[in-house]
């Protein structure tokens, strides 16, 4: 039988959740929305039975077994911890929180309750993604020496949404945002960070928060990276690009159709302009779907959880050190900031 789960929040971003889990077959048998209208759209659109104005009458529903958040950043932190007091599992959308403390709670409350928490970084389900990542365990790249990682785009050639203007309302700018995203990446591909160094901008809109942003980092094995992001750049890229002592893999989204190149050297005669190449293209659920089957892997104990509260919790912590770091125009060593 399928299990029975919960939606909290009704706003775009609960649409991919939507459909992942009708990709899983999972059964969604509430939503919650403070917005009525929100929440009569989308169970007409979804043929969602029960709604609900407030998420803790959704977490009392008996019948739920697990819950995806996808409220503003603000509330991800008492969403979930209704929702893990009420013993459901819980997919809580990126970032897990904009504090260290009150992410440190909700995986304290997880734990304690015996529930699984998961963070929605996406990217972590991307198929290429999950292939970089095994090439990278096994050796295939040698050492690994340079991690970029870039998610840009110009809101389709408008302006933000109201709701991502002001610090009040979102906490920051394209640096959270997008760079939320790719700082997971970069633990991801490239293990513990070390040290950030910063630079944010808001150079296109005007807007309280920054709109393009560069973060340089130095991982604790010693290799370098670079994290870009911005909301000024025309049309919409999504790319990472991994070197290591013996290959390296380039991925990007930026002409079309997704593709990643693994760059080596095993034939007899490669040279400056001709290497190895190995090309991969795949098929299948788009990556938010695909994190949502992989949460309810995790949750029928099938696979471990791809991002854990606290791989969440070090993505919160690179951001805020990163803004630290822009502020203060200096470096900053992420064991100085606890």
């Amino acid at each position: 039988m399928s299990m029975a789960v919960g939606v909290i929040g009704a706003g775009g971003v609960s649409r991919f959740h939507l459909s992942g889990y009708a990709a899983a077959g999972a059964q969604v048998v509430a939503i919650a929305d403070a917005n009525p209208l929100a929440l009569e759209r989308a169970q007409a659109e979804w043929r969602i039975p029960r709604g609900y104005t407030d998420f803790a009458a959704l977490c009392a529903d008996p019948e739920i077994g697990a819950v995806s958040v996808c409220l503003p950043n603000a509330l991800h932190h008492p969403a979930t911890l209704a929702a893990a007091r009420a013993g459901k599992h819980v997919l809580c959308e990126k970032p897990i929180s904009l504090s260290l403390q009150q992410a440190e709670e909700m995986i304290r409350v997880c734990r304690e309750a015996g529930v699984i928490l998961q963070i929605g970084h996406h990217l972590r389900s991307n198929a290429y993604a999950e292939q970089a990542r095994e090439l990278i365990a096994s050796g295939a790249l040698g050492r690994i020496t340079f991690v970029r990682l870039r998610q840009a785009h110009d809101w389709g050639g408008g302006e933000p949404r109201e709701s991502f203007r002001t610090v009040a309302s979102v906490g920051g700018g394209t640096l959270l945002d997008n760079g939320s995203h790719m700082m997971d990446l970069a633990r991801y591909f490239g293990g513990p960070v070390r040290e950030v160094f910063a630079r944010t901008a808001t150079l296109g809109y005007d807007v309280e928060v920054e709109d393009t942003s560069v973060v340089s980092l130095e991982f604790e094995s010693g290799a370098l990276g670079s994290v870009e992001n911005a909301w000024t750049a025309t049309g919409w890229e999504e790319a990472f690009w991994v070197y290591g002592t013996r290959g390296a893999l380039e991925y990007t989204n930026r002409l079309g159709t997704p593709v990643m190149r693994h760059v080596f050297r095993s034939s007899p005669g490669t040279d400056w302009n001709h290497q190895d190449v190995a090309t991969y293209h795949f098929a299948g659920l788009e990556p938010h779907a695909r994190n949502v089957v992989e949460f309810l892997e995790a949750v029928r104990g099938e696979r471990p959880v791809i991002c854990t509260g606290e791989d969440g919790l070090e993505a919160v912590r690179l951001i805020l050190a990163s803004y630290h770091s822009a502020r203060e125009r200096r470096p900053v060593r992420l064991a100085d900031f606890r």
